[in-house]
């Protein structure tokens, strides 16, 4: 199968539609799920979701009771998505777009990583990833995120990270609230980490 560059909507959108989505483990990620049920005290704010697939992340944060929007520039990822949400009865948006690239259509209280954009994207661009974190954060917004602390396997996603790489990319813009070893997808058990960030004044 020729593929279009991994930057390219086009990549991910033939990924679909041969259905090759080997990333797309059908429930929403176990980290978050237990997150999400470790603090109910959070204040219910704006939540997205860039990269978010299918859609099973944006229903975690919708079941918690999160205003949440779901972003990709795959086509029939946003479809399934959409199908998602309506089918679990859920509020909700899910949209078609380039978080890296576009600009900010509003600006949100959480954004959520998992394993499904920072990985997926060629390391060359991880700048411009934080430029885009930057931008659709609110001024006082946190970040969470689940990253891959694989070793990069060659020229196709998944690109792996380190907990060092991290925390020297956000670091400066953001407190570290808390990292450890979430809960995992069985062929993953030792391979994430999350990390919990606030932006800094």
């Amino acid at each position: 199968m020729n593929l279009a560059p991994v930057h390219h909507p086009d990549y991910w959108e033939s990924r679909y539609q041969c259905g090759d989505t080997r990333w797309d483990k059908g429930e929403p990620a176990p980290g978050l799920v237990d997150f999400l049920r470790a603090h109910p005290e959070l204040p219910r704010g704006t939540v997205l979701v860039p990269g978010c697939g299918t859609g099973h992340d944006v229903v975690a944060w919708a079941r918690a009771g999160f205003d949440v929007v779901g972003m990709d520039f795959a086509p029939s990822a946003v479809a399934r998505a959409q199908q998602r949400l309506a089918g679990a009865g859920l509020p909700g948006e899910i949209w078609l777009g380039d978080f890296l690239r576009d600009p900010p259509r509003r600006v949100f209280d959480w954004i959520f990583e998992h394993n499904t954009l920072y990985c997926a994207i060629a390391p060359a661009d991880r700048a411009l990833y934080l430029e885009a974190v930057l931008r659709w954060l609110s001024p006082a917004g946190q970040l969470l995120a689940i990253h891959y602390l694989i070793p990069d396997a060659g020229p196709e996603p998944p690109f792996g990270t380190t907990r060092e790489e991290v925390v020297d990319r956000f670091g400066p813009h953001f407190e570290l609230v808390a990292d450890w070893v979430p809960r995992s997808y069985p062929n993953r058990v030792g391979l994430e980490r999350m990390f919990w960030w606030r932006r800094k004044p």
